[in-house]
């Protein structure tokens, strides 16, 4: 065969036609992120020859390789995401499980080797694929005796796809079939692109932010116990990361930042990312006073206020909240 002529081949990802899911619409979409898979053909059929005459075959055809055939349908099938995991795969997991690190590393331009991309490749299954992969199998979130306290059947992102498949009352042909899948598609990829942006793009420079702090924290007050982020980020996931990585759990008390009216906030840090406990409060007696009297009270000038349950305060300037930190030490 000629260059030339190589050169116009084609590749086929090939998906079962009919009715579909949220893991294939998501796994389609992501093999195609990749430069090699970006113009390829969309193949959806149930036919054998359609499956061996493609490149690489989703949710069908009953085997997986980790090469060309991605089904998970099988009975032997027990593939999870790495032995920490017990959730088996879906199509969706089973094409990030071997293709993730390459998406991110392409779509963030970043070396496939580069640490970031492992820390991304695990954070985004841990939040959002495996989810995908539970639901496909039926794995329920809660304990079966558990009560739910309303029905959120209708707005999750799987009941959302299930809802694009043409009714049956219109007496759908395989073409419209075809049709919803690909805005079915786009959309989980579009969501999976997003949440890519968001971890890639904001979380994890926040982290280098964090880290930066962290390892400034003596220059700030010599007790190292108070952290100054010269720039707002989301910092409590990353502060407790930093703080494990260098064998230092629990040695941040209050994290100090400026907020969108350039003012500036102390706040303490939660005992966990979803508690309402905290290490250390601000003082009992500080709590629920505001501007002048707290100033007064404090002896730090100008203050805004302190949260009557203790966990956040205010003032007008960095070396305000920063005497606020140390006289709460």
């Amino acid at each position: 065969m000629s260059v030339a002529k190589k050169a116009k081949m084609v590749l086929k990802v090939c998906t079962h036609s009919g009715s579909f899911h949220a893991d294939e619409s998501l796994a389609v979409y992501m093999i195609k992120l990749l430069p090699r898979f970006a113009d390829s053909e969309l193949v959806r059929s149930r036919n054998p020859s359609d499956w061996e005459a493609s490149d690489i075959v989703i949710d069908v055809g009953g085997k997986y390789d980790g090469v060309k055939f991605f089904d998970h349908h099988q009975r032997e099938f027990n593939e999870t995401f790495s032995n920490l995991y017990k959730t088996k795969l879906s199509s969706a997991g089973l094409i990030y499980k071997h293709f993730g690190k390459e998406i991110i590393s392409n779509h963030l331009d970043l070396k496939v080797d580069d640490d970031n991309v492992e820390l991304l490749y695990t954070k985004i299954y841990k939040e959002f694929i495996e989810a995908l992969d539970a639901n496909d199998n039926g794995i329920d979130n809660y304990a079966k005796d558990a009560e739910k306290k309303f029905n959120d059947k209708n707005i999750t992102l799987p009941s959302i796809v299930g809802k694009l498949n043409p009714s049956w009352i219109d007496e759908p042909t395989d073409a419209d079939y075809d049709a919803a899948f690909a805005v079915s598609s786009k959309l989980m990829g579009d969501v999976f692109v997003s949440l890519l942006n968001g971890y890639g793009k904001s979380w994890l420079p926040a982290k280098t932010i964090v880290a930066s702090a962290f390892e400034d924290r003596f220059n700030v007050d010599a007790s190292g116990k108070i952290l100054v982020l010269d720039q707002f980020c989301p910092w409590k996931e990353h502060l407790y990361a930093v703080e494990k990585e260098q064998g230092q759990e629990g040695s941040i008390e209050f994290v100090l930042f400026s907020d969108s009216s350039k003012k500036w906030r102390i706040s303490t840090v939660p005992v966990t990312s979803t508690s309402f406990d905290f290490r250390k409060g601000l003082p009992e007696k500080w709590r629920g006073i505001r501007d002048q009297e707290l100033s007064d009270l404090t002896g730090v000038p100008g203050c805004i206020f302190v949260h009557a349950a203790g966990f956040i305060g205010g003032a007008e300037s960095k070396e305000a909240v920063l005497e606020l930190a140390k006289k709460s030490l």
